[in-house]
């Protein structure tokens, strides 16, 4: 996985991106794109709708209309235009950042393709837990509530996730694909609780696929109407998710169940066979 990053080489180039930022910046002007994006609307309408005065809808329609974010037809109805359209759609990354700045003060991003960048905006509207307890939680609710696959980008294995996981498997039937990083931390235990569950008879029936990176920054866990995603903290050599916090969805919202997935999938496909020798044992 390597890393990306934009050349930002002459800002006099960023002079229109401004003064729609500037647009962007009134709360009103904001309420009435949204309004139009689920259909289109006559002044009177929309000064209605926001509680407003016609005197305000229109200054703020006017500005709009000059942006090119909307538009007026011939019968006086606005509707957004397609540049209107496609700047909404990127405000749930701004959103999603907003909301999390506090987090992202001492996370990053982890060097993830700048295609998974350019779509953060799918993380929005999921809920942020913080916590080892409540992650651990969290994640044994995924295993349990899983009817097709489990897959895993697991930064660690906790020796009741191992228990509780297998046990799953078997009497289910699922799919688990999990990927581990080279220096992934396991319990001593591990090797001897594999054994006695029959873990290897679970590779061979294909019920149970692996493969490994050389470090995982970004982690996620999901099935198929859940998931999770954790980030790195900004400490000093810090190349593995934080544990101690993350950002989960369900069903409700399948743009961040579909960014993971597809990040899990990109990260499986550019991993290398599974090398037990390179777990740390602890």
């Amino acid at each position: 996985m390597t890393s990306n990053s934009i050349s930002l080489e002459d800002s006099s180039s960023f002079t229109d991106t401004g003064a729609i930022f500037f647009e962007l910046a009134s709360e009103q002007r904001l309420s009435i794109l949204f309004k139009l994006s689920n259909h289109s609307s006559k002044l009177a309408q929309l000064a209605k709708d926001l509680d407003v005065t016609m005197q305000e809808v229109h200054r703020n329609v006017n500005r709009l209309q000059d942006s090119g974010l909307i538009r007026k037809d011939a019968n006086g109805q606005f509707s957004l235009t397609t540049f209107g359209t496609t700047i909404l759609q990127q405000i749930p990354t701004m959103n999603f950042l907003s909301r999390n700045k506090d987090y992202f003060s001492d996370h990053y991003l982890g060097d993830i393709p700048m295609k998974f960048v350019h779509r953060i905006g799918a993380l929005d509207n999921s809920e942020y837990l913080e916590g080892l307890v409540a992650v651990l939680e969290r994640w044994k609710q995924i295993y349990n509530s899983s009817r097709e696959y489990i897959f895993g980008m697991l930064p660690q294995i906790p020796l009741e996730l191992i228990e509780s996981l297998l046990a799953k498997i078997k009497q289910s039937g699922i799919k688990f694909n999990y990927i581990l990083s080279q220096q992934t931390i396991v319990p001593k235990k591990r090797a001897d609780l594999l054994k006695d569950a029959g873990f290897h008879d679970l590779l061979k029936q294909g019920l149970v696929e692996r493969r490994m990176v050389d470090k995982m920054p970004v982690a996620v866990i999901l099935n198929e109407k859940e998931a999770t995603v954790m980030f790195p903290t900004l400490k000093k050599g810090q190349t593995v998710a934080d544990m101690n916090s993350l950002f989960y969805s369900g069903k409700e919202n399948a743009l961040f169940h579909e960014w993971c997935l597809d990040y899990f999938r990109y990260c499986w496909y550019s991993s290398k066979t599974f090398d037990e020798s390179k777990l740390l044992e602890v």
